[in-house]
């Protein structure tokens, strides 16, 4: 009897998986309350997947990029509106605010959704633009740390998106993309000297390359940070906690820290008042 339920249990369990693969996943209501989504492939099937704890970052947190905030927050007050407006693409060095600078915009633009999407479900583009077509809200697909090494198919998926394919896009849909590359794929020394024998037209190879980063209307860069301005973006976190004002201890403290990460950035900064934060709290407990 007992190997009779075993098996009817393993029967079972086979059936639900051949489901799960040939019925569409249930689709979450895109004009319901919740605003942020993760667009996933489950069994080889696109889905759409509820972020129920979504970021709470502010575009008042970001520091040192203000002429980035308000291109940004202008470009997306236009589509909140129903007025023309661009995909962009930011480029920059890691841990300066690029991607927070995106998550935020949820949180300053109550009728703005965001699908965040990942590397591998670019290939099913289309689909998600059929999903957000003829929804009430306004889409922005989020591609966080976008990069493409050479020949990768899912550059040809969204270039023809973003311009050039026969389908037109819903105009409640743009693409917002971060790279830590200005043109999204690897740029060699060897492209910027003589043409050798290999390549007989080598400028229309470059062409190809940076003709995906052309497609975003608005191209925003980030710069380096130098020590001021990292040691300005540890004093607004210090304000931000509630913790007293930097001392000469706390920003040598802050220096070594930013030593021992390798760079001068936001994120360098929030790591170290949030470690010091912890370690005055725990202080704190022990007296």
């Amino acid at each position: 009897m007992n190997e009779i339920t075993e098996e009817l249990r393993r029967l079972n369990r086979s059936i639900e998986r051949l489901m799960a693969r040939f019925l569409p996943p249930e689709r979450p209501d895109l004009s319901g309350g919740c605003r942020t989504f993760r667009a996933e492939m489950r069994e080889g099937l696109l889905c759409l997947k509820e972020i129920k704890r979504p970021s709470p970052a502010r575009l008042s947190d970001l520091v040192g990029i203000d002429g980035l905030i308000e291109v940004l927050r202008r470009n997306t007050l236009q589509f909140v509106k129903g007025y023309p407006a661009h995909d962009v693409l930011i480029y920059g060095p890691r841990g300066t605010g690029k991607s927070s600078a995106v998550r935020a915009l949820v949180n300053e633009f109550d009728s703005l959704r965001m699908i965040e999407v990942e590397k591998n479900v670019l290939f099913h583009l289309h689909d998600l633009q059929e999903m957000v077509a003829g929804e009430k809200g306004r889409f922005i697909l989020f591609c966080d740390d976008l990069s493409f090494s050479d020949g990768d198919e899912e550059s040809l998926k969204l270039k023809s998106l973003l311009e050039g394919g026969l389908e037109a896009r819903p105009e409640n849909l743009l693409i917002y993309a971060t790279s830590n590359r200005r043109h999204l794929m690897p740029e060699r020394f060897s492209e910027n000297l003589p043409p050798g024998d290999d390549e007989i037209h080598p400028a229309e190879g470059i062409e190809e390359k940076i003709s995906l980063s052309d497609r975003f209307g608005i191209r925003l860069g980030v710069t380096v940070f130098d020590m001021n301005l990292y040691l300005e973006i540890v004093r607004h976190y210090l304000r931000k906690y509630g913790m007293e004002e930097m001392t000469e201890e706390t920003e040598r403290d802050a220096l070594r820290w930013a030593l021992s990460h390798g760079n001068y950035s936001g994120r360098t900064a929030e790591q170290f008042v949030r470690d010091l934060r912890g370690r005055v709290l725990l202080e704190g407990d022990s007296n």
